[in-house]
């Protein structure tokens, strides 16, 4: 359940603007997502694979040239289903964990 998280979060992330890997890591942290680079990059290759991502080289000012990722349209596409997938998921969590009212 995790890594589908995750993969959501990656797609968000990358939604409105491409990021390097450092960048994605910071804002999954910031979302108190804690990961690490070992568990990122497999999850960006697989998204890459998967058709959803893509990525370019951009050289650095301060080192090597750093890749850049970014959202494709079949991940835009995907990253819509997973919202909705998710907006129903939490509903039914929230319909099961409800407390109770007596009347």
């Amino acid at each position: 359940m995790r890594k589908g998280v995750l993969e959501m979060c990656i797609l968000s992330t990358l939604q409105n603007q491409d990021a390097y890997a450092s960048d994605i890591i910071d804002k999954l942290k910031e979302g108190k997502m804690i990961v690490v680079e070992g568990t990122l990059y497999p999850l960006l290759t697989r998204l890459k694979n998967a058709g959803l991502l893509s990525y370019r080289w951009e050289e650095s000012k301060s080192g090597p040239p750093r890749k850049y990722y970014s959202i494709s349209t079949e991940g835009k596409a995907f990253l819509d289903e997973l919202q909705i997938t998710w907006e129903e998921l939490v509903k039914a969590v929230e319909v099961t964990t409800a407390k109770k009212t007596k009347s």
